[in-house]
């Protein structure tokens, strides 16, 4: 089934002519990665594309040069472009593209996803949660349509790869991760360079902000369980956005002893996002979908809309719950 999937996909972008390429809100690296990549391989091949992402693409981000051709949805016309196919990249439902929900209904839409909790809301799907990002997913794709990749084309592809594995770190990491990795790198992408970028381009106000989110810092369930949160004040008081807290997440999973890692944010007053983090073995997909998110088995997302301590207090119960019973 998969393999049909793939090649009816291959064989519908060969077919058409102008495309749509979508990417979700809150895009990370594998997204961003996962539209490019696709966009200017489907150019190479003479393709009319359109690229857009709903949402505001972090600042680092636009080291690449390549990024500048990702539209916001108020940049674009859909309906005037009148695309052949829509494709959708890296998001397991249709509220997370935003406010291209409401045009795929009028359009064939492809959905290419590794996320488990995908609900297959495309007219093709190819859904496959072995990969370790979708960018993998998008490079079969490209180089089974003879997409001829250069230096920067394999820049861009490599970023989703890396990003999506945590560099390399986490255990979605295997070997065909490291050998589409090797391969990207053979055709002129540096790793070092992303990791750069993301890893080592920080504000002084990005590490006042973390220092307020290890002061909010608790533990529960003799360690296991740890979590923290920032406000809209917050926020507000370091002259920092929502992109300065990226990888804090990270940052508590990271402690020793830690199986549960859970980030609350408030960027906006009254939209919490929360951010799930797991170490080994605990499957935080299944709460953050219980919640109206998704996302993988160690690490997944979910926005809710309320008052920040009482979302706070209601997830941790939910977790420790789930946790106690799964342990």
């Amino acid at each position: 089934m998969v393999a049909n999937e793939f090649l009816n996909i291959v064989g519908t972008l060969n077919e058409t002519k102008k495309i749509v390429v979508i990417g979700h809100i809150m895009p990370d690296g594998d997204d961003i990665s996962s539209v490019l990549s696709l966009s200017l391989g489907l150019k190479k091949l003479g393709k009319e594309i359109l690229s857009s992402i709903d949402w505001k693409i972090p600042g680092y981000f636009h080291e690449i040069d390549e990024v500048k051709h990702i539209r916001n949805y108020d940049e674009i016309d859909v309906y005037g472009f009148n695309p052949d196919v829509i494709v959708v990249v890296d998001a397991s439902s249709p509220d997370r593209v935003g406010r291209f929900s409401e045009v795929l209904k009028d359009f064939k839409v492809i959905v290419i996803d590794h996320h488990a909790t995908n609900t297959y809301f495309g007219d093709i799907n190819w859904v496959d949660p072995t990969f370790g990002a979708t960018a993998q997913m998008v490079l079969r794709i490209n180089k089974e349509l003879q997409v001829e990749y250069d230096e920067r084309l394999a820049l861009v592809n490599l970023m989703g790869i890396e990003t999506d594995t945590g560099f390399f770190k986490y255990s979605n990491a295997d070997e065909r991760v490291f050998n589409d990795a090797a391969y990207l790198i053979s055709l002129g992408a540096r790793p070092d360079v992303i990791a750069r970028m993301i890893l080592e381009n920080k504000r002084l106000e990005q590490f006042k902000l973390l220092s307020r989110m290890i002061d909010n810092l608790k533990l529960e369930c003799d360690g296991k369980i740890a979590y923290s949160f920032l406000s809209k004040e917050d926020y507000e008081e370091f002259n920092c956005t929502d992109e300065d807290s990226g990888g804090f997440v990270s940052e508590i999973r990271a402690i020793k002893g830690v199986e549960i890692a859970i980030f609350f944010y408030e960027y906006v007053k009254g939209e919490v996002h929360i951010s799930f983090r797991s170490k080994e073995w605990f499957d935080v997909s299944k709460i953050a979908f219980s919640l109206g998110g998704g996302g993988h088995p160690r690490a997944a997302g979910v926005t809710i809309n309320g008052n920040i301590e009482d979302i706070i207090k209601e997830v941790i119960k939910l977790t420790k719950a789930t946790f106690s019973a799964q342990r």
